[in-house]
């Protein structure tokens, strides 16, 4: 590849930042997302390419072991040697149930990971969230110094504690993964299953503590990382998969926030990384978290409207003011 090749690559995928992970289009498709490349790339890629051109992709797979997925839109009917998969990732799509079995199968037989989508044209939105896998750090090691001795996150909010809501509004608005980095027992006890749990015994030295441990749970296919707070009971999943679009889109920045609901907006967890910053977010320290890169770097963010509020509750006084504005089942204390 040219060196003038070698930087549409980068420029491709951000002019903010040169290390996002490209998808390399090797057909005749627009697939506007985040990375997207008509080049080869010169390090890891995924693929996308249609059904009738997977030979030549099959090819470039198998001479590329950073190649971690294809994406076939509209699989074949005779079906190729799919060896060059073992091991790695195949989206298919296709809105023929049979032929998607079929190929699926063969994949499955290859000894590779199958997604498949049925349909005739996948919207780019589903592609990139197959494409651009995004897991969740919800950040559960805070004292609660400011609550008088009670525990925040294991307050109640519509029936449940504090911080189901976080792990709730992260699932369902399509993360992949979610871990919850805490100190208290308590909380961990409060998760009771709902997402990987990951302890943090420096919890005390700050936020950026829980950021680092937060960040290296999560599995080495995440190409992004949603950070929320868990006493961000009103977020909701409408906000988070705005977040996930917004990050996922062609020409996106690697940081993409919510914008707070002050008289003054500022951004606000949550917000999405891609895995370009975190060696840079791995060696922050102190409690301000993402904001001291984010902060001194505004190039890497954009900030977006959101549907849900960003509130995080730090006193008695925050907990009783969204109990009022949002009166749902009576709030009690978990025992």
């Amino acid at each position: 590849m040219s060196p003038k090749d070698r930087h549409h690559v980068k420029t491709t995928c951000a002019p903010w930042h040169a290390g996002c992970v490209p998808v390399f289009v090797m057909s005749d498709l627009e697939v506007p997302i985040r990375g997207r490349t008509y080049r080869e790339p010169d390090g890891p890629h995924s693929v996308v390419v249609r059904g009738r051109d997977v030979v030549p992709a099959l090819q470039h797979v198998a001479s590329r072991p950073d190649c971690a997925t294809l994406a076939v839109v509209g699989v074949p009917d005779a079906i190729p040697d799919l060896s060059a998969l073992a091991g790695r990732k195949v989206i298919a799509v296709d809105a023929d149930s049979a032929r998607l079995h079929d190929f699926a199968k063969a994949a499955t037989a290859a000894a590779a990971e199958v997604e498949w989508i049925r349909a005739a044209r996948p919207s780019s939105e589903r592609l990139a969230a197959s494409l651009l896998p995004v897991g969740a750090v919800v950040l559960a090691a805070g004292s609660s110094s400011r609550m008088g001795g009670t525990e925040k996150l294991l307050l109640d909010f519509d029936g449940q504690p504090m911080v189901r809501h976080a792990i709730e509004a992260a699932s369902n608005g399509g993360c992949h993964q979610v871990v919850v980095v805490y100190a208290s027992k308590d909380v961990a006890s409060a998760v009771d299953g709902a997402a990987e749990l990951i302890h943090n015994p420096d919890a005390a030295q700050g936020m950026s503590t829980s950021l680092r441990r937060g960040l290296a749970a999560l599995r080495s296919d995440m190409e992004g990382a949603l950070i929320v707070l868990g006493d961000q009971p009103l977020v909701g999943s409408r906000t988070v998969a705005a977040l996930l679009r917004s990050w996922r889109r062609e020409g996106s920045r690697p940081a993409v926030a919510m914008a707070s609901s002050t008289p003054k907006p500022r951004w606000t967890p949550p917000v999405v990384l891609a895995r370009e910053l975190w060696p840079e977010l791995e060696q922050l320290e102190g409690d301000s978290g993402a904001r001291q890169l984010l902060d001194a770097h505004p190039e890497l963010l954009d900030v977006v409207p959101a549907q849900g509020r960003p509130d995080d509750i730090d006193t008695p006084d925050d907990y009783a003011k969204i109990v009022r504005l949002f009166p749902r089942k009576k709030p009690t204390r978990r025992p």
